[in-house]
Formats: C-alpha cells, sequence, structure tokens
C-alpha cells in the first residue's frame, strides 16, 4: 500500500500583506499529479489545513476542489485532520458529504467516523474515539490509524479525564494510544498514528518551530510529546505542525513531519519542501521516501551596504519573494525605497540597518539583527527600554500569546 503524507497547507496564507493562494493553488496541482504518477492508494493530510479559524471562500473552495480531485471519485481514500489554525467544527462541518467521496475530516481528539461503504469498495470498517479502519480499494490488509488532531491542553485534559500533575498529559496519551493500539492493530493490517502535535526524542534537541508556526507550547499549548510515547505496533508516524521535513525518530518507526507544501515565513527561506510517500505491508518496516515540491516561489533574504549590489541582486532573482536588508548611515529616503521596489514586484519588506555614526548619541550601534528569533528581537526591545532589565517570564508568555492570534 501506498501512501501519501501531506501537512500545513495553510490556505489562505498571506506573507504581510502578499496573498499566496495562487501559489497554493499551484503546488497543490502539484500534490495531486505526484499522486497519481506515484499510484498513491491513501493520502493523509496531518493538519494545518487553513491558516486561520475564518478563512476566505477562494482558500475554502480550493480545499474542497483539491480533496475531491485527490480522493479520484471515492477510489482513493483521504484523511485530513485539524491543525492548531484550523477551527475544527469547521473542518468536520461537511464530513457526511465528503464520506461520500472518500474523504474522512476530523477536527477533535475525541472525533469518531460511522462505518460507511461506497459502491467502490472503499469504507471504515470499525471505528472508535481517535481511531478507525478502512478497506481501500484493491487491497486485503486494511488500514488502522489512530488520530490525534490537535487540542489545547484544557481540551485534550477534558478527552483524557485529565488532572492538573506535570507530566500526566502525555502519560495518559500515550495510555489512550497504547489501548487502542492493543485493541486493534495487529500484524495482519498497516498501522499508522497521524496526529498534529510538537513531537521530540526525550533528551534530544527540539526541534525548531519556524516563525509562521503558531507555538503549541505556550499559553494553551499541549506540551511536547516523546517518541518513546508511540505504541510499538505503529509503523508509521505521519505529524504535522513543523514546516521542515525533519524524521525525528526511527523507533518504533519513522516519525515524520512531511513539512509545508511552501515556505510561509522568511526563517524559511532556502528551504526545500516535500510530501513523504509511505510503501507499506503487514508486519513489516515501511520504505519512506520524499519528493520535493517546485512549484511556489522561493522565499530569499538579502543583505547589502551598496544600493548598486542590492539592485542587482534584485534583477537576478526576479522570481522569488525578497527581504531585503540595507546596511546604512541614515535611514532610507523615499527615494531609495522607489528605486529598489522598482526594481522587484515582490519586496515584502526592506530593513535599513542604521549604524549610529554620532558620537553624542549612545554607544551603542542603533542596528537591529534579522537573523535573531522574534521572541529576542523582543527581549532586546525591552531591555533597550528599561535600562538593560530582563522581561519576566510572564511578560514573554504574554507576548508569545499576542503574536500567536
Amino acid at each position: 500500500m501506498k501512501i501519501l503524507h501531506t501537512a500545513d497547507w495553510h490556505l489562505g496564507k498571506k506573507l504581510e500583506t502578499y496573498t499566496r493562494l495562487p501559489e497554493q493553488e499551484e503546488v497543490l496541482n502539484e500534490i495531486c499529479q505526484i499522486a497519481d504518477r506515484e499510484a498513491v492508494d491513501v493520502v493523509i493530510v496531518a493538519g494545518d489545513l487553513y491558516d486561520t479559524f475564518n478563512p476566505t471562500n477562494d482558500a475554502i473552495t480550493l480545499f474542497y476542489k483539491t480533496l475531491k480531485r485527490i480522493s479520484k471519485n471515492g477510489t482513493r481514500p483521504v484523511i485530513a485532520i485539524a491543525g492548531n489554525h484550523d477551527s475544527p467544527d469547521r473542518i468536520e462541518a461537511p464530513d457526511p458529504l465528503a464520506k461520500e467521496c472518500g474523504i474522512v475530516l476530523l477536527g477533535f481528539p475525541h472525533s469518531e467516523v460511522s462505518p460507511f461503504k461506497l459502491d467502490t469498495g472503499l469504507g471504515v470498517t470499525k471505528s472508535e474515539q481517535g481511531f478507525l479502519e478502512m478497506k481501500v480499494p484493491g487491497h486485503d490488509a486494511p488500514l488502522r490509524l489512530i488520530v490525534t488532531p490537535y487540542a489545547n491542553e484544557l481540551r485534550l485534559k477534558a478527552f483524557l479525564g485529565l488532572t492538573d500533575k506535570e507530566g500526566e498529559l502525555r502519560n495518559l496519551l500515550q495510555q489512550r494510544w497504547q489501548q487502542l493500539a492493543d485493541a486493534h492493530c495487529n500484524a495482519q493490517g498497516i498501522n499508522m498514528l497521524v496526529a498534529h502535535l510538537f513531537m521530540m526524542k526525550k533528551g534530544g534537541e527540539a526541534p525548531v518551530e519556524d516563525e509562521s508556526e503558531k507555538s503549541i507550547l505556550h499559553i494553551g499549548g499541549a506540551q511536547q510529546i516523546y517518541t518513546e510515547q508511540v505504541p510499538s505496533q505503529m509503523q508509521y508516524v505521519a505529524l504535522g505542525h513543523l514546516h521542515r521535513y525533519q524524521n525525528i525518530s526511527g523507533a518504533p518507526c519513522p516519525v515524520v513531519y512531511s513539512s509545508s507544501p511552501l515556505a510561509y515565513s522568511f526563517a524559511e527561506a532556502n528551504q526545500t519542501k516535500y510530501v513523504a510517500i509511505i510503501e507499506a505491508e503487514p508486519g513489516k518496516p515501511v520504505e519512506v521516501n520524499r519528493i520535493a515540491l517546485e512549484k511556489g516561489k522561493k522565499l530569499l533574504r538579502g543583505r547589502f551596504d551598496e544600493m548598486d549590489k542590492a539592485v542587482e541582486w534584485l534583477k537576478e532573482n526576479q522570481n522569488a519573494l525578497v527581504e531585503i536588508t540595507i546596511v546604512t548611515d541614515h535611514y532610507l529616503t523615499a527615494k531609495e525605497r522607489k528605486t529598489l521596489n522598482e526594481h522587484h514586484s515582490g519586496i515584502i519588506a526592506i530593513i535599513p540597518d542604521v549604524k549610529n555614526k554620532n558620537p553624542n548619541l549612545s554607544d551603542k550601534a542603533s542596528s537591529i539583527d534579522t537573523s535573531k528569533h522574534i521572541d529576542d528581537l523582543f527581549r532586546d526591545y525591552f531591555k533597550s527600554k528599561n535600562n538593560d532589565q530582563e522581561p519576566n517570564d510572564r511578560l514573554m508568555d504574554l507576548f508569545r500569546e499576542v503574536r500567536s492570534k
């Protein structure tokens, strides 16, 4: 059985005021073509289907059209779950109609899919909260999926019946997964976990959350989950949330973030985006291959201390969206900004890095290091306004909550 794993479509996403919807349509068309070319049997979309709780009509239309196309008139199952950018109610709203096309939409950790069967042979044969077993046309072995759409910590606690004890959330989530695996997942089927969570190896280095990813570890977010908590019966874990491709563990099975289909912030500049193709057989380790996506504009950052060099670089990168930093002794004039904009239609930001040459002013250079994380930039700003005093944890948490809105 061949399964395509994708995630973090963020339909309707803008880069500042620049819409990405035409690029999203192109790259989703590319994903549909890959699914057909690779003769994929199943498609999994692991959350953050939209960029906001209230997406535009154009974004919703693109989502439905893409799922209908990739489902091939009910012959190829599509399973899509909600992420932290999605409204779970909105994701599940079209589910009765979607199932007629072999599309299963899950918004909540406790969502339960009613069994159904289509004339194509596709269907859900068994289900309970957080689990479904599917009949895939052309295959005798069933596909078993433990599914955990994103939920904040409060909602997960309600689902799992948790108290506030430190560590209990991840432990009881592990227990729930293990109960489902023990009840339904043996070596006669293909067994996978699909989730939109922050997962990492215990004791290992935490994967990096890029700027465009709302952190799910801060206010209202679920705590990180460890790869060792994945049930041993699982053959693959399809994750969403982090925007760069990474296989964070090989044990008990591949645990993979497939990446977003486009770069959504300049922190993702020059990243290659992928879909993952999984070839699976019952009772055997899976084979995972990644296929690079080529559609959409690249995001590029440039830094220059001469206007002529900046203009030349802009001319050479006409098909990219760019952020350009000009190192200068003065704030950029309107004429200088106009010159830059005349040579490129896709400039997202022009950042002056102003070096303070006046000895009568502060001896600290008046410059901004744009390579820093936004949290660190805020911390530097706060210190500059408060006699070098560090912001406390409560203020930093409040800042993170505000920027995640």
